[in-house]
C-alpha cells in the first residue's frame, strides 16, 4: 500500500506502519511521550511531521552514544 505523504494527522496504525513498527509499540512511545500525538474528537492522531522528528531525535541519540563508546 502507497504512503499518501499528503496527510497531516496520521492514525496510529499509518505512523506505526510508517516506522515499521508494531500498534503496540506507537501506543507505548505515544503514552511515555517520544512519539507526539493529538487528540480529535475521540480519535488519537500523530502529527505527520512528528515521525521525522521522532527518527531524527533517536539518530542523534545513536550518535551521541557512537560518541561515547568510541572515547
Amino acid at each position: 500500500m502507497p504512503i499518501d505523504t499528503t496527510l497531516v494527522l496520521l492514525t496510529v496504525e499509518e505512523a506505526a506502519r510508517r516506522l515499521g513498527i508494531g500498534r503496540t509499540v506507537c501506543y507505548r512511545l505515544i503514552s511515555s511521550g517520544e512519539l507526539e500525538s493529538v487528540t480529535l474528537g475521540r480519535l488519537r492522531k500523530v502529527p505527520a511531521e512528528a515521525v521525522p522528528e521522532y527518527v531524527a531525535r533517536l539518530r542523534n541519540n545513536n550518535n551521541r552514544s557512537d560518541v561515547r563508546n568510541a572515547a
